[in-house]
C-alpha cells in the first residue's frame, strides 16, 4: 500500500502544476481592443461651379414650310409637263400646259358677243339723245322717251354681262398655263402628258368638252373652272428653304418657354440632331406656338423655322430637338445620383476630411440631364456620394473606390 501511494504522488504534483500554469496564462493574457466597423465602399464626385444651359429636348418631325399640291383649274387635255421630277422650281415657273384651243375659241365668242351688244347699246344711246331733243320740243310723248331710257339701261346690263363673260374666258385661258405658286422642290410627277385633267382634280382618257355654251340670251359662256380639287393633282411642290420642324412639349415646360421668350415674342434657339448618329442637322428659331393644349396628351405643339441652306433636313424626317431656354452662369452642380430624398426633403451625403459622411440638406433649383443645380447646401469642391447611399447613415465611415468626374 505504501508503494502505491509513492507512485501516485508525482502525478498529483504534475497535475497541480499544469492547472496552475493554465490559470496563470488565462488571467495574465492581455485583452485585445474591440474591432471597429469596416469602411463602406462608395463612389463619389466633387461639386463644381460651372455654366449650365437649361434645355428642353423632344422628338421633332420635319415638314415643308409650305406644301402645295398643283391641280388643274380647267378641264382639258394635258399637252406638256414642263419640269423635271425632284428638281427645284421657282415661283411663277410653268409646270404644265393644258390645251388652250377650246378656251381661245370661247374667249373669241365672248368678245364678239360683247362687241355686238356694245354696238346695240351705242345705238340705243343715240336714240335716247334724239328723243331727249324731241321731248324738249314737245314733239313726242313722255312715255316714248321713258321707254327709250329703259332700253338703254337694259342694253347697259347686257353689255356688263358680256364683259364679265369675257373676263371669265380670259381667266380660264390663263389657267391653261399651270405655274408654281411657290419656290421649292418638285416631287414625283403624278400625271403624264396626253391625259385629260379636270378642274375637280380627276384624270381620265375621255375627250373633254371645254367649248363655250350658248345661252338663251345670245351670250356665250366658257366652261366654269370652279370646283373642288379632290384628285391627285399633277405634282406636289414642297418649300424646303426655309423648312419647319414641329414638336410638342408638356404644358409645364410650355409655361417656362412662354416666360423665357416673353410669350414667344422673342425667338428662341432650336437645334436639330440626327436620331441615328447624333449629327447636328441645323439650328433654327422657335417663333410659333399652337393656340391650345391638347387635352388628350397635355402637350402643346411648337414650330421652329430652319434656314436649311445645306438641305440636311427633309420633309417627313424625324429628328431630336433641343431647345435652349437660358444659360445659368457659375452655378453649383452635382450629379443627379447624389441627390437623395427623405421625409425632410432633399439631402446629400457629404464626405468629410476623416472619410466620415454627414447628411447635408440641399435645395435643388433645376435638373438638367445628369446634373443637378444646387441652390444651397453644398459648396464647390466638396465631395458627395453618388453610389452606395442605401447603407449609409450620418457618421458612417466610407472608402471612395471610384471617383466620378466633377460636374
Amino acid at each position: 500500500m505504501a508503494a502505491g501511494r509513492r507512485i501516485r504522488w508525482p502525478f498529483i504534483v504534475l497535475g497541480a502544476i499544469a492547472v496552475l500554469l493554465v490559470a496563470w496564462v488565462i488571467f495574465h493574457k492581455k485583452s485585445s481592443p474591440p474591432a471597429g466597423h469596416p469602411a463602406i465602399p462608395v463612389t463619389a464626385a466633387k461639386a463644381a461651379s460651372q455654366d449650365v444651359p437649361l434645355t428642353i429636348t423632344s422628338l421633332g418631325a420635319v415638314q415643308a414650310w409650305t406644301s402645295d399640291t398643283i391641280l388643274a383649274q380647267v378641264s382639258g387635255k394635258l399637252l406638256s409637263v414642263n419640269f423635271a421630277e425632284g428638281t427645284d422650281v421657282k415661283a411663277g415657273q410653268v409646270l404644265a400646259q393644258v390645251d388652250p384651243a377650246p378656251f381661245k375659241a370661247a374667249l373669241d365668242q365672248a368678245e364678239g358677243t360683247l362687241a355686238r351688244d356694245q354696238a346695240v347699246l351705242a345705238e340705243a344711246k343715240l336714240d335716247l339723245a334724239r328723243f331727249q331733243i324731241l321731248m324738249a320740243q314737245d314733239s313726242i310723248a313722255r312715255q316714248q322717251f321713258e321707254d327709250q331710257q329703259a332700253v338703254v339701261k337694259q342694253d347697259e346690263g347686257t353689255a356688263r354681262i358680256d364683259a364679265g363673260i369675257v373676263a371669265n374666258a380670259k381667266i380660264n385661258l390663263g389657267w391653261c398655263r399651270i405655274v408654281s405658286p411657290i419656290s421649292g422642290r418638285a416631287g414625283v410627277r403624278l400625271v403624264d402628258p396626253g391625259n385629260l385633267v379636270s378642274a375637280s382634280g380627276s384624270i381620265s382618257s375621255t375627250p373633254a368638252t371645254a367649248s363655250a355654251n350658248s345661252t338663251s340670251g345670245g351670250s356665250a359662256s366658257s366652261t366654269s373652272a370652279s370646283g373642288t380639287n379632290g384628285g391627285s393633282g399633277i405634282v406636289i411642290i414642297n418649300q424646303v428653304e426655309p423648312i419647319a420642324v414641329t414638336f410638342t412639349v408638356p404644358e409645364g415646360d410650355f409655361q417656362r418657354l412662354s416666360d423665357a421668350s416673353n410669350e414667344f415674342r422673342q425667338a428662341m434657339t432650336t437645334d436639330a440632331t440626327s436620331q441615328e448618329t447624333g449629327e447636328p442637322l441645323g439650328q433654327g428659331l422657335l417663333t410659333i406656338a399652337d393656340n391650345r393644349v391638347d387635352p388628350a396628351t397635355g402637350t402643346v405643339e411648337l414650330k421652329a423655322r430652319f434656314a436649311n441652306t445645306d438641305k440636311k433636313l427633309w420633309p417627313g424626317q424625324f429628328v431630336n430637338v433641343t431647345l435652349t431656354l437660358q444659360t445659368l452662369s457659375n452655378v453649383i452642380t452635382i450629379p443627379t445620383t447624389a441627390v437623395n430624398h427623405g421625409p425632410n426633403g432633399a439631402f446629400a451625403f457629404v464626405v468629410g476630411a476623416n472619410n466620415k459622411v454627414s447628411m447635408r440638406p440641399i435645395t435643388v433649383s433645376w435638373t438638367q440631364g445628369q446634373l443637378a443645380v444646387i441652390k444651397s447646401g453644398v459648396k464647390p469642391g466638396e465631395i458627395v456620394v453618388t453610389d452606395g447611399q442605401m447603407i449609409l447613415k450620418a457618421g458612417s465611415s466610407v472608402r471612395v473606390v471610384q471617383a466620378a468626374p466633377a460636374g
